[in-house]
């Protein structure tokens, strides 16, 4: 999957794509609109942009979770090693094994602080557009289907601005999932 952006002008031409993006069997979970009139984008069916879409919580976590848990595990090891006298009888994998699910959900809960913080690459670059009333659209595109898409809304909104994160963006900056 890849992510495209629709800078949108207006909610009428918003709610058109969207409805053109289901005609091209793509679904609800899919398109998520950032806006200044998500009241109204809800009235008319659109998927609104939430918190997990617009910043890097989802992939922090998944970091998070990743480093903890490699963490804890290794600080299991050292406690056990350096402990074992003070400890007593305590099993060796009770220790680590503790240690290894303390350092994941220490691992999730840090990490998700940190990417509730860490925006979507994109909404910083449109964030004059959204105050001024435009809408932007974050869609999830199967690969190889881009081009296709890019086209078809082209065709029918020539004034929509469509962009897609760089991997230089990627890489320095979040992209909300």
């Amino acid at each position: 999957m890849s992510r495209l952006y629709f800078l949108t002008p207006d909610l009428d031409t918003t709610v058109n794509i969207t409805h053109e993006l289901y005609d091209l069997n793509l679904t609800k979970e899919e398109i998520h609109v950032a806006g200044p009139a998500w009241e109204q984008l809800k009235e008319q069916g659109v998927n609104v942009a939430t918190l997990r879409h617009t910043t890097d919580v989802g992939n922090a976590a998944k970091r998070g979770v990743i480093l903890g848990i490699l963490l804890g595990f290794v600080l299991g090891l050292i406690t056990h090693y350096f402990l074992d006298r003070a400890m007593g009888d305590v099993n060796f994998w009770l220790v680590t094994l503790g240690m290894t699910a303390f350092g994941g959900l220490f691992g999730v809960w840090s990490s998700t602080l940190v990417g509730v913080a860490v925006r979507d690459v994109k909404l910083d670059e449109y964030d004059e557009a959204i105050e001024n009333g435009a809408f932007l659209m974050m869609v999830d595109v199967p690969e190889g289907r881009e081009d296709e898409i890019n086209a078809v809304i082209h065709r029918h909104h020539p004034e929509v601005v469509i962009d897609k994160a760089s991997p230089k963006e990627k890489r320095f900056w979040g992209q909300g999932q």
